[in-house]
């Protein structure tokens, strides 16, 4: 056991309940049965379905530059906006002036860059267990979870997503920056609260499955992703391109999701991820030259396969 949580700690899996643990360690992870939706969307069974989704759109204006090209080309069907990111109206005013392109809301409680911090949309003074003395959140996933308090971090997810209700957005969905809102059950219970409460769909990978049980239904909310793609931490700039192929080569039937991290090569966002070699300015730029290449979409188009918004799974899951 004292080697299973030295990994996960390793790994930045901040997972500190013991219940838990073992149902990581026995991989009871729980799949969904998209067959129904599928259909209701007009597709069969056998069929591939892939979501194309962009992370972090509001975080410089490059990734955001990048995430609007690569919407009016076709390469992403989905993306999502950090509400407290210092380009996030900018990111608004585009999806508010486009509403045929599918935005989430990521819901953020970490401020992992070196020099680019930020806090909470409502403030220290509300959510103090949520930031650090000088204000901002928390760099890690593991100090957000120490620390946080359960009532106060309602009150600023709930935040969140009402900001950018209040501006015009009309959501599809919300994930999780980071991914630190999966780790513990408490907090990932309140998440999917959320998306219940606020008529949303809630990303779900595949690991954080395992939190649910007798006790925690899964609701038709929360939308399981168990093919679920996204680049790994030390993945090298040269090994993106044939990661993607892979990917796309190898998709089973049913609904995938790649994740990307868009984003250009230039100065402001250089100084934004500076010692960051994972989600960097390089690895942005190199995601952006993938998905809108010539020949990623044939490989779309050889394999067959159909791509799929959050938008599209909203309409079938909560709006039909």
């Amino acid at each position: 056991m004292i080697f299973i949580t030295s990994f996960l700690h390793y790994k930045q899996f901040p997972i500190y309940e013991w219940k838990l643990i073992i149902e990581y360690i026995k991989n009871n992870r729980q799949k969904e049965d998209l067959k129904l939706f599928i259909e209701k969307l007009g597709y069969d069974k056998n069929d591939k379905l892939l979501i194309i989704h962009a992370d972090d759109v509001g975080l410089s204006k490059s990734v955001n530059e990048s995430t609007f090209e690569s919407f009016k080309n076709k390469s992403i069907t989905s993306a999502s906006i950090i509400m407290n990111s210092h380009k996030k109206n900018e990111a608004l005013n585009y999806a508010i002036d486009n509403p045929s392109y599918d935005f989430g809301i990521h819901l953020t409680v970490t401020s992992e860059w070196k020099h680019h911090k930020w806090g909470g949309v409502i403030g220290k003074s509300e959510n103090p267990s949520l930031h650090n003395n000088k204000g901002n959140f928390f760099w890690n996933k593991r100090k957000f979870i120490k620390n946080v308090n359960i009532k106060e971090l309602e009150k600023e997810l709930q935040a969140q997503i009402d900001l950018s209700k209040n501006i015009g957005l009309k959501p599809s969905h919300i994930d999780s920056h980071e991914g630190a809102l999966f780790f513990d059950t408490n907090i990932f219970k309140l998440y999917i609260d959320l998306a219940v409460t606020n008529k949303l769909l809630a990303f779900v990978p595949i690991e954080a499955s395992i939190h649910f049980n007798d006790n925690f239904k899964k609701p038709k909310n929360a939308v399981i992703i168990d093919q679920f793609h996204m680049l790994s931490a030390g993945t090298q700039i040269e090994d993106i391109e044939s990661f993607y192929y892979t990917t796309i080569n190898n998709l089973k039937p049913g609904i995938s999701q790649i994740i990307v991290h868009l984003g250009k090569n230039e100065p402001k966002l250089k100084e934004i991820t500076v010692d960051h070699p994972n989600f960097n300015y390089l690895w942005r730029q190199e995601d952006h030259n993938v998905i809108n290449s010539k020949k990623f979409k044939d490989l779309i188009i050889k394999n067959d396969i159909k791509l799929l918004s959050w938008g599209d799974l909203k309409k079938v899951i909560i709006d039909f």
